[in-house]
């Protein structure tokens, strides 16, 4: 049987391990127990992951986004601008790093759970579209519940209210859009 791991997968992996440690340490350093909290959640999806990959055998592409959302994640909570965290910081009159963040994020989530449904999937029609889109919508609302957990848990998290939620949900729903548009663009061109 052929590996679904090779020295790029490993360095993919290298890298996750060492911005969750670098972030481990810096979260240690400024006590910031919520963000601790969120580099576990982290490395329990660096592992699902990677467990996943080896059965259904993500692109390069999905691995890398995927690792990036989880150090824009981190970068998000542990750099400070303008004395707020990076989440905070206002990109664009109608954009947060926190939304911009959401929207990669679920894009690529989608994107990951594509993968999961191709060897099941005998094309990509209108109805494929809209599960996957429902799928990085829920995945994006099971996101806002871990949001809500870590509020219950430490009520000073910076995580925001219903309107930071909502706005979460809108750019979950952007994202996953996007990722669909670009599957149905994918298959289109070839």
């Amino acid at each position: 049987m052929k590996s679904n791991v090779n020295k790029i997968h490993i360095l993919i992996l290298l890298a996750n391990i060492i911005y969750l440690l670098v972030f481990t340490f810096i979260f240690l350093s400024k006590k910031n127990y919520e963000f601790l909290m969120y580099v576990g959640v982290v490395a329990f999806f660096v592992f699902f992951i990677g467990r996943m990959h080896l059965k259904y055998n993500f692109s390069y592409g999905v691995l890398l986004g995927l690792s990036a959302w989880g150090l824009l994640h981190m970068l998000g909570g542990g750099i400070i601008v303008n004395g707020e965290v990076l989440y905070a910081y206002q990109l664009l009159s109608f954009l947060r790093y926190d939304q911009l963040v959401h929207l990669f994020g679920f894009g690529f989530a989608t994107l990951f759970s594509y993968y999961i449904l191709k060897p099941h999937l005998k094309k990509m029609n209108f109805a494929v579209s809209i599960l996957l889109l429902l799928i990085g919508m829920g995945l994006g609302a099971l996101n806002e519940i871990v949001e809500f957990i870590a509020v219950l848990i430490m009520p000073e998290t910076g995580v925001g209210g219903y309107v930071n939620t909502a706005w979460d949900m809108v750019y979950n729903t952007i994202g996953a859009t996007i990722a669909v548009i670009y599957l149905n663009i994918k298959k289109k061109n070839g």
